[in-house]
This record gives C-alpha cells, structure tokens and sequence, in this order.
C-alpha cells in the first residue's frame, strides 16, 4: 500500500511573499482558498490578463496584480509559487525557474510538478485541520473537509482558549505540563472497547 509522505506544515503566509502566475479559473480557485485560510497572505498575481472576480476579490484584500507575461524576474523576493496557467510550457518554465532559485512551486494540476499541494482545510477558530491525498484526488479532500466542519462542534475553540488558560497556571517544566495536560485531556478521545 502507498503511504502519503508529505510533511504537514502551516505557513505564517502573512510573512511570506506568494505568486500566482495566471488569471483564470484556477488562478481564481488558488487566489480565494489561499485568502480564505489565510486573509493577510502577501499575494501578488502575473498574468496577461485577468477575470473579472479575480480582480473584485485582488481588490478587497493585500493582492497586487501585474497584467503582463511571465517572466523570470517576477520571482524576486517571492518564497512561494503556484503556476495556474492553461500554458504547459509556461508552467513547466515557472517551475524551472523556481527551482533554479530553490523556490516552492506548486503547478496546479501536474503533482510532479509541485513541491506542495494545497488540500482540504477545516478551520474552526484556532483549530486548523489540514487533508491531503498525497495529490491524488482533491475531491476527497473536499470531501473529507466537510465531514471534519459539520462533526467538529463550532465551541471547539472555546475548549482550545480555556486549555491555554489552563496550561499556564501549571507549575514545572515543559514535561510536566505536557504530562498534566495529556492527563486532563484523555477523555477527549474516544477509545473502541476491545
């Protein structure tokens, strides 16, 4: 049986530099699920031209649009790619470049040409959830991202916020706090009987 060997990670994109390269559907798909998890991300969007939602929403947050054709030097200062075009040769030329300049590059659509994918996200307060399916079907992920919204309870944050109250009036070190906390929260998890 394959196994995903991803490395599950959440980016702080408010202090990252991120380019869309593309202005259609898929640029459009990227552009919303990026600023839907993340409504501060530093964004800046290439492309030839642009759809009209895309501008609509690039205008009511921190996205600056560049209505040209790709190059090189677009990459400047940028920590993170995705290449959206319906230009195969574009997008494997992004992908070159970003890795000449060991940048993340994710091409929509072409898993061997990506670095990292952007899969389902559940985000209730300070709980974020992150699905992959190693690239292999989105749809499960959308999926999956539906279930996890409708069973975790909308208070789920308030458990989160009095945790962290908690925690702090604990006395020790690290391992002692982490101790008492796994203590107090065993009953969270729900064991099968044997």
């Amino acid at each position: 049986m394959e196994r995903n060997q991803l490395y599950p990670i959440f980016l702080k994109v408010s202090e990252l530099n991120i380019l869309i390269v593309g202005g259609g559907n898929v640029a459009l798909e990227k552009l919303t699920f990026l600023l839907k998890s993340s409504p501060n991300a530093k964004v800046e969007m290439v492309a030839p031209m642009f759809r009209k939602d895309t501008i609509d929403l690039a205008g009511k947050n921190n996205v600056t649009m560049y209505t040209d054709e790709y190059n090189d030097s677009h990459l400047a200062n940028k920590h993170i790619v995705i290449a959206t075009t319906d230009n195969p040769q574009v997008n494997l030329t992004v992908y070159e470049d970003c890795r000449k300049k060991s940048l993340l590059v994710n091409v929509a659509d072409n898993p061997p040409l990506c670095d990292f994918y952007m899969g389902g996200i559940v985000t209730k307060g300070n709980v974020k959830i992150a699905i992959s399916t190693n690239g292999k079907s989105p749809t499960t992920a959308k999926r999956l991202r539906q279930f996890f919204e409708d069973v975790l309870p909308d208070n789920i944050d308030d458990l989160v916020q009095n945790l962290n109250e908690y925690r702090k009036t604990i006395k020790g070190d690290f391992e002692k706090k982490v101790e008492v906390l796994n203590e107090f929260t065993k009953g969270l998890v729900r064991r099968n009987p044997q």
